[in-house]
């Protein structure tokens, strides 16, 4: 699907009125054969709802496949640790066993000599026969320290051989997951482009419009209602975070993307604070779940703006009601109205950090604004608080 395609065409944002059905199968709209193609009779809102319903569902997905490769990586970096851990106790156990294989050896090599218990009660010499007890005394314990650490050596590496079998079977599950989950992705934007393929470019403008009109309404609303304050100065590290996504704008849109040529919405936020200096969870569910929420009338730049019910999408806050943003596959990194989709809340990376006392926010290049502003749009109308 070529990007013009995806300009003129998912550009959209459902308007205040509209109520979201769920959205009819996109085969019924998808051609029949090379030279036939049946006439969609919906109407053009109702295409709008049924292609960000789509969307939406992409967007699901592959937060689920971000999250799946979140795991992945850990328990992979596990496997490895086991592994190291389980190459050191074999060495250890390795050890022990040849430690005690010496004595048994000297033990069976001296079995025709007398005891050196026999030997100590028939020595004449008294003080001879104290250091000698002594000795004897030294010697058993080793023996007895030797065949402890032996046993021990023994559990700690049948211990960590089973851990790492568990380990293993969890990167295999993971990873079978991962494959799952990204056909998923892939099948559900293939019937995004089953549905484009299947509209007439007055059709096709028909969307771009209402979509640009239902974001101007729902930010003109979204403002009027006294949601957002006057702008906050950013920290330090919110600044670094606000400068970082904004030079990060006009790349693409990549699903699973987390930079430096493209990125998802969830891979351009966490990628801005980790350049920021401050680890942020992968995706935006986690974002949502994890990091310290603050309300919409605190916001200040460098913040993030969650998106629908379940955490699907996320922004980056620029100031005065704008966001930067990764909107949806097909789209560039652009500047968008924090109302182009509906707000969930907003959570703050560095809660702790300090206001900068001066701030001039960063120059946006030109054309930052350009493009499509909605991501997977929900049962609600854009814009919803």
């Amino acid at each position: 699907m070529s990007d013009v395609l995806l300009r003129l065409v998912c550009t959209a944002a459902v308007t205040a009125s509209a109520v979201l059905v769920p959205a009819p199968a996109v085969a019924a709209t998808a051609p029949s054969s090379a030279s036939a193609k049946p006439v969609d009779t919906r109407s053009v809102p109702q295409l709008l709802r049924d292609l960000q319903t789509l969307y939406r569902q992409a967007e699901q997905a592959t937060e689920a496949y971000n999250g799946t490769a979140e795991k992945l990586k850990r328990q992979r970096a596990e496997v490895a640790r086991l592994d190291r851990q389980l190459v050191r106790a074999r060495r250890a156990l390795a050890g022990s066993r040849s430690a005690v294989g010496r004595l048994a050896r000297q033990q069976y090599q001296g079995s025709t000599e007398l005891s050196p218990y026999v030997r100590l009660l028939l020595s004449p010499d008294p003080e001879h026969a104290l250091d000698q007890s002594q000795v004897i005394e030294q010697l058993a314990r080793e023996r007895a320290e030797s065949v402890a650490r032996l046993t021990g050596a023994e559990r700690r590496a049948d211990t960590l051989a089973r851990t790492a079998r568990r380990a293993l079977a969890e990167q295999i599950a993971l990873t079978g997951r991962q494959k799952r989950q990204r056909d998923d992705v892939q099948r559900r934007l293939k019937d995004v482009e089953a549905l484009l393929a299947s509209l007439s470019a007055g059709r096709r403008a028909e969307l771009a419009e209402l979509e640009r009109d239902g974001v101007a309404a729902a930010q003109k609303r979204f403002l009027a209602s006294g949601a957002l304050s006057d702008t906050r100065p950013p920290t330090e590290r919110g600044d670094r975070a606000v400068r970082y996504a904004v030079d990060q704008i006009g790349k693409p849109y990549q699903w699973g993307g987390a930079g430096p040529r493209s990125y998802d919405c969830s891979g351009l936020t966490s990628q801005a604070w980790v350049h920021a200096g401050r680890a942020i969870p992968r995706t935006s569910q986690e974002q949502w779940a994890r990091l310290p929420h603050v309300p919409l009338r605190q916001l200040r730049p460098g913040d993030l703006v969650i998106y629908f019910p379940e955490a699907t999408h996320v922004a980056l806050y620029l100031g005065d009601g704008m966001v930067v943003q990764a909107p949806r596959p097909g789209t560039r990194i652009k500047v968008s109205p924090i109302a182009a989709n509906p707000v969930l809340g907003a959570v703050r990376p560095d809660p702790g950090g300090r206001p900068l006392r001066s701030y001039a926010p960063p120059p946006l290049p030109h054309g930052a604004s350009q493009g499509s502003d909605t991501g997977y749009s929900a049962a609600a109308p854009a814009g919803g608080a």
